[in-house]
């Protein structure tokens, strides 16, 4: 049924929960797993105050940490796994990654890391499952 999946996370506790489901469901059905964390660029800094390098260096070593901990669960599970970083839209991102690998199916969190930024800036999960043309699986955080 799934040969493929592809994981979006971005350190949050759903997408904690939605990484390790999807590590169970690859080693279930002998499935390659991927995974993906986006670093946003929608929000910009333009101001003395914050450098806008050093925020993208912190997001791309939250982005790198969440990784490394999905490929230790997945590791763990003997299950393969490919990850990788992008930089743009969330949604985007993910719709267009799981494009790039074909996975057929994509395993997201139910809710982000703010969901007062979600509010201002519209829901991933939401845009991902309008966008996807794939099955997405999404994942409660309990």
């Amino acid at each position: 049924m799934y040969d493929s999946i592809l994981v979006a996370t971005d350190g949050s506790e759903a997408a904690s929960v939605a990484a390790e489901h999807a590590v169970e469901l690859a080693d279930r059905l002998g499935a390659t797993l991927y995974g993906v964390a986006v670093v946003e660029t929608r929000t910009e800094y333009d101001n003395a105050i914050v450098d806008p390098d050093e925020v993208e260096s912190h997001l791309r070593e939250r982005a790198a940490a969440s990784l490394a901990t999905l490929e230790e669960r997945a590791a763990g599970a003997e299950v393969p796994v490919e990850t990788a970083v992008r930089v743009g839209v969330p949604h985007e991102e993910i719709v267009t990654y799981a494009d790039d690998c074909d996975a057929d199916a994509i395993v997201i969190g139910a809710r982000g890391r703010s969901s007062f930024k979600g509010a201002l800036l519209g829901s991933t999960v939401d845009a991902v499952v309008r966008l996807a043309t794939r099955p997405v699986l999404v994942v409660g955080d309990g």
